[in-house]
């Protein structure tokens, strides 16, 4: 059954990402300039992560995040743990959420929202039931529902009926609200760990309840 939108959704949320996330690329410029020449400084180039994430219908695209671990190896070239990788400074771009600030240009695209579930990895894909596969019913986000109910501190298991939640309630109110409640949970450091893991503990399907940073 094809999901009924409501005017918000098609006639008014994108074109008010493009306009919100636009004014917001041009006004950031001068802060988005000194965090790069930090990352350069700090941590080295490049200075953006890249990396495909599934998006609207499963589309694959190519999100963009500031750096936030060193590129250093070991003696047979392999990349060192993401715990002595992630430095003080990238630890700072990731409780801030400053890191995320370039995902404002796949949102100027369109391969993103303002306000949506979290893109994960196109790798997840296959391991998604048919309830968890309604989070691609519309564009992931910047920031969503499951970001201002627990973030880090989240069960893949609720975090995905957080996201369906979402998509059956879109809504300008509802929207707002979650752009705010972002805004206070990033000021307050609220739900920025969860345990002592650095990155993603990966989902493996089913009922896999580990946390994950979002």
């Amino acid at each position: 059954m094809v999901r009924k939108k409501g005017v918000y959704e098609r006639y008014i949320k994108r074109p008010q990402d493009f306009l919100l996330s636009s004014i917001a690329l041009i006004l950031l410029i001068p802060i988005l300039l000194i965090i790069a020449f930090f990352v350069r400084i700090k941590l080295g180039g490049p200075v953006l992560f890249e990396q495909e994430r599934p998006g609207l219908n499963d589309k694959i695209f190519k999100m963009y995040k500031f750096r936030t671990m060193t590129e250093e190896r070991d003696s047979n070239g392999e990349l060192l743990p993401d715990r002595i990788r992630l430095t003080s400074f990238g630890k700072f771009l990731r409780s801030t959420s400053l890191d995320e600030l370039p995902e404002l240009w796949n949102i100027v695209r369109g391969d993103m929202a303002l306000i949506g579930p979290r893109p994960l990895l196109v790798q997840y894909l296959s391991l998604y039931d048919e309830l968890q596969k309604r989070r691609h019913e519309v564009r992931p986000g910047l920031t969503g529902y499951a970001q201002i109910n627990g973030r880090n501190a989240i069960s893949w298991e609720d975090k995905f009926k957080l996201d369906v939640d979402y998509v059956d309630r879109i809504s300008f109110v509802g929207d707002w609200e979650i752009f705010f409640l972002t805004i206070k949970k990033v000021f307050i450091r609220e739900g920025i760990h969860s345990d002592d893991s650095v990155t993603v503990e990966p989902y493996r399907g089913g009922s896999n309840k580990e946390s994950v940073r979002l």
